[in-house]
């Protein structure tokens, strides 16, 4: 089987770790796991994976901590997995930048399609030190392309929707906006009712 791409699974429970993996391994992946933060730094900078999937609530590190890291020193991009979707975990992955955010529960034939989409969106990048003018423009792009999918994952935690209909609800959101438009909005509320004094 090809190789799509080297990718970190990190999950501090050791069952979604290996149903992860091997659903990962069976679908062209190479898969690099850890069950805790530290373990997933060290791996990540030995194996340098084009992509990391983390678990957000985890004993020591948490998937944040790690994120953070990956970001800053390593420049790997990555995706959050997680039970909680409240607002303030909202906020700390849109703040982080993550790729995509999806909320537990899920199978792993809807987690393939999704580390595929981020596996293309992380491709399609131009490289960070790139000084043309027009450097601004994809930032825009990924900001709601990041949008879109952190307002997927709030729909299916708040709604228990599967991811496409998810999709489907936030698409018939609004007042006749683009995708992008209505996922920006839902995640400003988001944000909105995560400040402190916020009337709930």
């Amino acid at each position: 089987m090809s190789n799509k791409g080297k990718i970190l699974v990190v999950d501090d429970d050791r069952l979604v770790l290996a149903t992860l993996t091997h659903g990962l391994a069976q679908a062209g992946y190479e898969v690099i796991d850890a069950d805790n933060g530290d373990d997933a730094i060290l791996l990540a900078r030995e194996h340098r994976p084009e992509l990391a999937l983390l678990d957000i609530r985890m004993e020591g590190m948490s998937g944040f901590d790690v994120a953070a890291y990956l970001r800053e020193y390593l420049q790997i991009p990555f995706m959050f997995l997680s039970a909680f979707a409240d607002d303030d975990t909202v906020t700390q992955v849109k703040a982080l930048g993550a790729v995509a955010y999806l909320v537990k529960p899920l199978d792993i034939h809807q987690i393939v399609p999704a580390v595929e989409a981020a596996f293309a969106q992380t491709r399609e990048r131009p490289p960070r030190a790139t000084s043309e003018p027009s450097a601004a423009a994809p930032v825009v792009a990924d900001e709601t392309l990041h949008a879109v999918s952190v307002a997927v994952g709030v729909l299916m935690h708040r709604y228990s929707l599967s991811r496409s209909e998810a999709l489907a609800r936030l698409q018939q959101m609004g007042d006749g906006g683009s995708l992008e438009q209505q996922a920006l909005r839902l995640v400003e509320a988001v944000e909105l009712l995560a400040l402190p004094g916020a009337v709930r």
